[in-house]
């Protein structure tokens, strides 16, 4: 899912240079940046509208990145620095772990369909007659959409002999696989939390950057400047997708940073693998049909918002890093525990369990090491060693091949759900029927699993090629979505 634009590197600039400040003791001056990222009389970020616009747009990406939610917003006149202060003493931030910046969320379509020039204005007016909401009228010898009476039947494009009405998608829309997101009276994308399912599409779809991830990365540096106690780095296994280095020198970088620790979350996924193979074995000797994984936190969610049929069959067993957290636990009692990782969902999984107290992506490790200048280079590139097979839970399949490999049961005939998109969604809609054989399902909401997280860094399929040459075990090429 993670590509590099220029939506995501104007992100990136904005953590790198709020962790800057932080890190450099003058947080205070956090109302500059957009100043300085759009300085007067230039051309700043592709600005759509004036230079005033480009800043507020920015003023609003930071409140994200301080871990608030933007249409929380009660005083405009509030300074970014006022929001930082709050955001430490641990003021409540509002809901969800997405937010949109209305700022940004203005030039998408106002209407799906739309007339394109090969309209010839016909006679027969097939498209207005077709139409059930009187939507389409007859200006200058061409058909013409209000966009405010469409309601996106679609009854017009199929009607047109001269193929003249396109469908023009809202791509946050068109990626949530659970209609999640929707655009409000005010034309600005809202979203539903009741339903959000905190897979990160939204995010990576659109355009503009509107979509913003509420980053709790300000509550990291804070910890370990104070020292008072140890913060300790749980490292998923899709960071051996997201560097041009091997897992080692990943985990000196993070120390360097000011970790106390650096604990692999593949460790964890070997107890998840162990567990989830038993629970397997129990469950389908005691007659039922099947069971699902449980590590990727929006399936689970998706579950438990939108498919409560399949809540039952959803393995009991713990995430990943849950039992890493555990193992930090052991070690650290009274550690800051930080989960760092490609997926937006793991933030909302954080929030309903105890044991890990903040999570921080990829993308964020990476402007973090950029504001501190923290250079792979000037760590040795030891040879890889005490690899840990349960890395390849970061890949579709993973889990799958993982917990076959500690399974002693019935055969097994797996069925493997590569992203959670309609399609695939209404395919385990069908499993509660029962007209198939399956006995073990994995799913993970990224296409390709953990490597297409939407908070990497490298695009999936680079992550996969860097993935297989870091960290000393294979994944498949991409698969077809089952």
């Amino acid at each position: 899912m993670a590509q590099t634009n220029n939506a995501t590197l104007i992100r990136r600039e904005i953590i790198t240079r709020l962790c800057r400040l932080y890190t450099q003791g003058r947080l205070d001056e956090i109302d500059r940046i957009p100043l300085d990222m759009a300085p007067r009389n230039t051309a700043a970020h592709n600005s759509r509208c004036c230079i005033h616009k480009a800043r507020a747009i920015i003023r609003y990406r930071i409140m994200a990145l301080l871990g608030f939610n933007v249409a929380d917003e009660t005083d405009e006149l509030e300074s970014l620095y006022s929001y930082a202060l709050r955001s430490l003493a641990g003021t409540d931030h509002g809901s969800g772990v997405l937010t949109v910046v209305d700022e940004a969320c203005t030039s998408c379509v106002k209407s799906n369909y739309t007339v394109s020039n090969l309209c010839r204005g016909c006679l027969a007016s097939h498209c207005m007659v077709t139409c059930p909401k009187q939507a389409i009228s007859m200006e200058n010898g061409q058909a013409k959409i209000d966009p405010s009476k469409c309601v996106g039947c679609g009854l017009c494009q199929d009607a047109c002999p001269y193929h003249a009405i396109i469908y023009v998608p809202i791509p946050c829309e068109e990626s949530c696989p659970v209609k999640a997101i929707y655009r409000n009276e005010k034309g600005i994308e809202e979203i539903d939390y009741e339903k959000c399912i905190h897979c990160g599409k939204c995010m990576v779809a659109c355009p503009f950057g509107a979509i913003m991830y509420r980053s709790q990365l300000i509550h990291v540096l804070h910890r370990i400047a104070r020292a008072d106690k140890p913060v300790v780095a749980m490292l998923a296994p899709a960071v051996c997708g997201q560097f041009r280095v091997n897992y080692q020198a990943v985990e000196q970088a993070v120390l360097k940073l000011g970790f106390t620790d650096v604990f692999e979350v593949a460790a964890g996924a070997a107890i998840t693998a162990r567990h989830e193979a038993e629970e397997l074995a129990e469950t389908l000797e005691s007659g039922r049909p099947f069971m699902t994984t449980s590590c990727c936190p929006a399936w689970v969610e998706m579950t438990e918002k939108h498919l409560p049929q399949l809540k039952p069959s959803v393995s009991a067993t713990w995430s990943p890093m849950r039992y890493t957290a555990t193992l930090v636990r052991e070690k650290y009692p009274h550690a800051t525990v930080v989960f760092i990782g490609p997926c937006v969902a793991k933030q909302a999984e954080a929030r309903k369990y105890e044991g890990v107290d903040f999570v921080m992506t990829f993308e964020e490790l990476g402007s973090l090491m950029i504001a501190m200048n923290v250079d792979f280079q000037d760590f040795e590139q030891e040879e890889q060693g005490g690899v840990i097979p349960e890395r390849i839970f970061t890949a579709s399949s993973g889990v799958m091949r993982s917990v076959a490999a500690h399974y002693h049961g019935v055969p097994l005939k797996p069925l493997v759900v590569n992203g959670l998109n309609k399609r695939n969604i209404a395919g385990l809609r069908k499993l509660v029927a029962g007209k198939h054989d399956y006995n073990m399902i994995e799913v993970m909401a990224c296409e390709g699993g953990c490597l297409s997280g939407p908070a990497g860094i490298s695009s999936p399929e680079v992550a996969r090629k860097l993935f297989n040459a870091r960290a000393g075990v294979q994944v498949d090429a991409m698969a077809e979505s089952k």
